[in-house]
């Protein structure tokens, strides 16, 4: 029996999101976690890399312009710190445990964590994908996002596709699963079901060799009606598939529960052209791995 039915491809295709219970089991979701404690605890962070991760467009720039744009920027193949704001002092050393500190690890846990390629390679992974017809599917990026309690930050309307461009634009999902329980007091998903029929208004490109910052923006992101925003709550274990022009936001978490999180993208790659102007590129290092296999 496929994990994905018809009625769950249905309502992707008419919502651009769908949420689905039971893709990992408790015990997956703990051992995931207990490794993600293990790299934190050895995590040694060079002083310039303590950088403040935002989707506000203003802050983004200006954090490159301090210097730490190419921490990120070169980070595709590399298993990265992500900070929450005001966790460091002025002279940058933390004011939070460090394990309270992170906003995200990325971007290549599938490729060199065991644990979590196990997970991005699994079954029912890529039962989902060949259900939705993909034909070679590769996989971008990973992250695990933390949104830690009380000072996990908001993540603003926006679309995926806006920082991972394809053209055509239908070749990119994010599979989003919780490794804990992900509702609306610590800021699970939100989604205005259907936007991602309308395109995008905003791409991150990199800029010219030699120009800082690394990154841009060409257009804004559009005014969304809040009223238009489902929350999309999650138990332990589930996944929501996420359309890469699927217009969704979290709120910050100030409550007292963390929302550990495993994300990564996959990308249809059959007749798909990748944009050299995205910040992510694969490299020799790392090429873009085939899903459909280990």
């Amino acid at each position: 029996m496929d994990f994905l039915t018809d009625q769950d491809v249905q309502k992707y295709l008419q919502d651009g999101y769908v949420v689905l219970d039971g893709l990992l089991t408790s015990q997956d979701c703990d051992e995931l976690r207990q490794r993600m404690a293990e790299i934190v605890d050895q995590m040694d962070v060079p002083e310039h890399c303590r950088t403040t991760f935002t989707t506000y467009h203003d802050e983004q720039l200006k954090t490159q312009m301090q210097g730490n744009a190419d921490y990120f920027i070169t980070s595709g193949d590399k298993i990265r710190f992500f900070f929450e704001k005001g966790v460091f002092d002025d002279k940058g050393e933390f004011i939070v445990p460090k394990e309270r500190s992170l906003n995200k690890v990325g971007h290549a846990l599938h490729a060199y964590e065991p644990l979590y390629k196990k997970v991005t390679h699994s079954p029912k992974v890529q039962g989902i994908a060949k259900k939705l017809g993909l034909v070679h599917p590769v996989i971008l990026q990973s992250m695990y996002i933390f949104k830690q309690p009380r000072i996990g930050g908001e993540v603003t309307p926006h679309q995926d596709a806006t920082f991972l461009f394809t053209e055509p634009l239908d070749r990119v999902m994010g599979l989003w699963i919780a490794l804990e329980d992900a509702s609306v007091n610590n800021g699970c998903l939100w989604f205005i079901p259907g936007s991602h029929n309308s395109g995008i208004s905003r791409r991150m490109v990199r800029t010219p060799k030699g120009t800082y910052p690394l990154t841009d923006f060409i257009g804004r992101e559009k005014a969304y009606d809040e009223e238009k925003f489902v929350a999309a709550p999650v138990k332990k274990g589930g996944v929501v598939l996420i359309h890469g022009e699927v217009v969704h936001r979290s709120v910050e978490n100030t409550s007292e529960d963390s929302r550990h999180v495993y994300a990564f993208h996959i990308m249809e790659s059959h007749d798909t052209c990748w944009s050299p102007d995205n910040w992510l590129q694969p490299t020799e290092e790392l090429p873009f791995p085939p899903l459909y296999s280990k």
